[in-house]
């Protein structure tokens, strides 16, 4: 097998300084031909009351430096696109993003929620792994993606369709078993199928959702665990034995930074111990591979180097980013991940085409290959067999020569191998059957002389019903072959309409344009039931809708509604709502646009045909030497459709590229809505406990649970049904999308007057609807606080 040697690929990503921070000291230096250079300078500050000046300079080398301004597009095209390619070739490829919390390691490997362009390595892999798989087509690929989130040493399944997860600890575990070769198998973690793009975003989109709701706010797990997301490829060539199958680990590594800089304690210590203790033994595994002679490496010390063991040392081609935060405060942390990725570039991979063979069809192969050998040997040593044929081969012998003697090609062979016995039993058999043929027809002629008398009569009769019969087959024929006329006619045009483009991208687009047509009113909100209609190829997974079973009290509704009108997800929703609305006018109008091309080719060919009728006319009635030579008219009108395919070409790819484009938005859509509704559930929740804190005789403890019953279930009323039919979204968002502006008019809360801690509120003696009344009358008294 080929087999590639290079050491790990190391890039670095520089993260863009919010507005707060204070810039850090750092230049990046392209000048050498392979490699960039960093150099990070860390001022001396003022030590003893006298200024000195010695600054210490740290200078790192990377593959390539992306600056604050590298867009997504690059980074993809630089370290994704190479892995990608190899991982089609055959190859195993692992890309891993490393650096502290914040510095935009998910942002790098994911994207982010707000604009299409911010999409991430994996979303972009995906587009350009199913891009080039639809364009092979000498090989049958299957494509399938596991996710998974590693946590204090534990692994969890994100794809898992079976599991309503409201915590981490209900997905299901994941556990590393090693077989006698040594190799890692991740029990539990479910391989899903994805045949095309979309299926592999909406997987995507369903771990990255499970991971949110499993984040609890004392954990925000997102930097606390490591997240790998895989992509497994096989591919095998029709007929070969062969398959070769490889993966791609996209991984987002947990935070790097160190425990004393977070300054915690408790239940977050012992987490930040695992996390560090996770990272520190990969730094013991990096460390132990850079060195020549170690012939131990520990991959077995943690869940994540046990996974990652062929990506490091291994059969895997591996990049890795580190991504940096250059601000003041971050510097130390910045030198520490630079030094990090130093090691790791130390490391040697081989890369090995993975090929393996299809058991089943060797053995197939093999058993035929025996037979022969056996029989080349019995013709070589001459020694015939004596022993009786079996019934079966007696059997099978009789069913070759019926193939053989029924076969019309005068070339066909009667092929039974090199042995003997089966040679003279054919010959015996077909001398018997020709005995048989040859006394049949002697009894045939002699038969045939008795019975012609009394043939003639019946044979007038028989006459007679034949014509009728013929008669009325005749009258079916005619009616066929109209409606064939009919339709050969409407196939004719449908072919006219086709040859306009190449013939599998009409379809497609006819199939868009049709459906832009159903899915008009871009003006109301762009639900996911018009994107149905938008995408009528796509087939949503069936396990991506979260049911509901309870819905929120009235209370919680309305303090929702104030709720949303202050939160920033809220206006990236609107946001998104907006660019949905232009993509999909923008898509409308293109179907429209590539309606009219195709008719305008349709007449230009008509004038082609035209012309070719005037001329073949005036050959005739008279014969002229200029009309052999090319027609000046045609060729013109010949140049034009040619101008118009090319329009054509373009703004189809446009829409092929916008749906893509409308899809994304739609999930991102759909991401900060369930965040939206989970950063409320987790305040409402403080505004119940605060409540009962401050009213402990008016809210007893048995019914805390009943002001926020969310609190044992968070999923429980997460009513963003989002891929069924229905498409409600979250309660505040009526379905049929009238009051489109997130902040709706809320007459109640703009006119009763704040109430106040001390104002008694009449309870109703239903417990549930008091302690409602009462945290509902909290909630708005504080947000109308901090508005005011």
């Amino acid at each position: 097998a080929a087999m590639v040697k290079e050491t790990i690929r190391v890039y670095a990503r520089v993260k863009p300084l919010g507005r707060r921070q204070q810039a850090g000291i750092y230049s990046v230096d392209d000048d050498e031909k392979s490699l960039s250079s960093l150099e990070i300078i860390v001022p001396r500050d003022l030590a003893d009351g006298f200024v000195n000046n010695k600054r210490e300079s740290y200078k790192f080398k990377f593959q390539k430096i992306f600056d604050q301004e590298a867009k997504q597009d690059v980074v993809f095209d630089n370290i994704a696109k190479p892995v990608a390619e190899c991982v089609l070739a055959g190859y195993n490829g692992t890309i891993f993003a490393y650096g502290q919390t914040g510095s935009g390691k998910t942002f790098t490997i994911t994207g982010g929620a707000e604009r299409y362009s911010d999409r991430g390595i994996i979303p972009r892999t995906l587009s350009y792994i199913f891009d080039q798989l639809q364009k092979d087509s000498s090989k049958v690929y299957t494509t399938h993606v596991s996710y998974l989130e590693i946590y204090n040493e534990c692994g969890y399944d994100l794809l898992n369709p079976r599991h309503e997860a409201s915590r981490l600890e209900d997905l299901p575990k994941v556990t590393i078993m090693e077989d006698p070769d040594q190799n890692i198998h991740l029990k539990n973690l479910s391989l899903q199928q994805a045949t095309n793009e979309e299926e592999a975003l909406n997987l995507l989109f369903l771990g990255d959702t499970n991971r949110m709701i499993a984040e609890t706010p004392m954990n925000q797990a997102s930097s606390r665990s490591h997240c790998i997301f895989t992509i497994h490829i096989s591919s095998k060539e029709p007929g070969s034995a062969t398959i070769r199958r490889s993966k791609l680990h996209l991984v987002d590594l947990a935070g790097s930074e160190r425990v004393a800089k977070t300054g915690v304690g408790g239940h977050l210590l012992t987490e930040a111990k695992y996390i560090n203790l996770s990272l520190h033994y990969l730094e013991q595994v990096i460390i132990a591979l850079a060195e020549k002679n170690r012939s131990h490496i520990p991959y077995r010390n943690s869940m994540m180097t046990s996974v990652l063991r062929d990506s490091l040392g291994g059969n895997c081609m591996t990049t890795m980013i580190a991504t940096l935060s250059i601000d003041r405060r971050n510097i130390e942390e910045s030198i520490s991940t630079c030094r990090f990725a130093q090691r790791v570039a130390l490391i040697k991979n081989e890369a090995i085409l993975n090929e393996e063979i299809d058991p089943t069809l060797m053995i197939v192969k093999l058993k035929k290959e025996i037979q022969e050998l056996k029989d080349e040997l019995v013709l070589v040593t001459g020694k015939q067999r004596t022993s009786e044929l079996s019934q079966e081969e007696l059997l099978q012998l009789d069913e070759l020569i019926e193939t053989f003697l029924e076969d019309n090609d005068p070339n066909s062979t009667l092929d039974v191998g090199a042995d003997m016995r089966k040679i003279k039993y054919c010959f015996i058999h077909l001398k018997l059957m020709n005995d048989s043929k040859i006394s049949d027809k002697k009894l045939l002629l002699q038969h045939n002389s008795e019975e012609k008398d009394t043939n003639k009569e019946v044979g007038e009769e028989e006459l007679k019903k034949l014509k009728e019969l013929l008669q009325q087959r005749d009258n079916e024929i005619n009616i066929l072959v109209n409606m064939l006329k009919k339709e050969k006619k409407r196939a004719q045009e449908a072919l006219f309409q086709l040859n306009s483009a190449s013939a599998g991208s009409t379809v497609l687009e006819q199939s868009l344009c049709v459906n832009l047509e159903e899915g008009q009113s871009p003006a109301s909100s762009f639900s996911l039931k018009e994107a149905k209609d938008f995408s009528s190829s796509v087939h949503r997974l069936p396990f991506l809708s979260r049911q509901t079973e309870g819905k929120m009290s009235l209370g919680c509704q309305e303090a929702f509604e104030v709720f949303k009108q202050d939160h920033a997800d809220s206006i990236t929703i609107e946001d998104n709502k907006e660019l949905l609305k232009q993509r999909f006018a923008e898509a409308k109008c293109l179907g429209e646009k590539l309606n009219e091309v195709r008719s305008k080719i349709n007449h230009l060919k008509g004038e082609i045909t035209q012309r070719h009728i005037q001329r073949a006319v005036l050959a005739v009635s008279s014969p002229s030497e200029e009309l052999n030579t090319l027609d000046p008219v045609e060729e013109q009108l010949r140049t034009q459709i040619e101008e118009e395919k090319k329009s054509y070409k373009i703004m189809f790819n446009r829409l092929k590229g916008l749906k893509v484009e409308i899809e994304h938005l739609q999930l991102l859509m759909e991401k900060a809505k369930m965040k939206l509704q989970k950063d409320f559930e987790v305040w409402w929740s403080e505004e119940a406990q605060n409540l009962q804190q401050e009213k402990p005789e008016m809210v007893s403890s048995s019914n805390i649970m009943t002001v926020y019953p969310q609190l044992r279930k968070p999923s429980q009323h997460l009513s963003i049904n989002s891929f069924s039919e229905t498409t409600r979204v979250s309660p505040s968002e009526d379905p049929a999308g009238k009051n489109n502006s997130i902040t709706s008019s809320n007459p109640i809360s703009k006119t009763r007057t704040p109430a106040s801690s001390s104002t008694s509120i009449p309870l109703t003696g239903d417990s549930q609807a008091d302690a409602d009344i009462l945290a509902f009358m909290k909630a708005r008294q504080n947000i109308l606080q901090k508005k005011g």
